[in-house]
């Protein structure tokens, strides 16, 4: 199987390049992704737990779900493609904002991203690929906000960052 490779750009998201995956994480080079948060009527939002078999970051929650675009895929169609592939369904997805996080994590594996915020609606149970994820979960806003001041060491690195910045400016909208 060919590793997937990301599409390396500069700050104002621009195509530089690509690289393959791993070789863009060890070496923490700038790269488009997109993050997912779906949210139902309830104001909840649908949670996943990466399954124990992800090379960075098992088994602790995060976003709805997350990934890069492929070369020549618009973000919108790369987040209802990941959707599915990870939570077995596909709803419609707007882009809320974009920015630039660095997380580095304990493997000496690095998240430079330019980060594409997807957001969608949806009120059933997803179908997960447990391949993909473990389980999931819905929690309101203030539960998540709550809960990653409470017990940051369960969740992703990229989501305190990512979910910081969204409710950030769910606020102060």
């Amino acid at each position: 199987m060919i590793e997937e490779q990301v599409i390396l750009v500069n700050v104002k998201d621009e195509q530089i390049g690509t690289m393959p995956k791993l070789e863009a994480h060890e070496k923490g080079v700038l790269h488009r992704a997109f993050s997912v948060f779906i949210l139902n009527d309830k104001g909840e939002l649908l949670l996943q737990k990466r399954a124990a078999s992800k090379y960075h970051s098992p088994l602790l929650w995060t976003n709805t779900c997350c990934s890069h675009q492929r070369v020549g895929e618009s973000n919108i169609k790369a987040g209802k493609r990941r959707l599915l592939e990870e939570m077995g369904f596909v709803t419609e997805l707007k882009e809320v904002f974009s920015f630039i996080y660095k997380a580095p994590f304990d493997n000496g594996l690095t998240e430079h991203e330019l980060d594409h915020v997807l957001v969608g609606s949806y009120n059933d149970d997803p179908k997960i690929n447990l391949d993909e994820v473990e389980n999931f979960k819905w929690m309101t806003l203030e539960t998540v906000k709550s809960d990653i001041e409470t017990h940051p060491e369960v969740y992703t690195e990229w989501f305190k960052i990512i979910f910081n910045e969204y409710y950030q400016r769910l606020v102060n909208a």
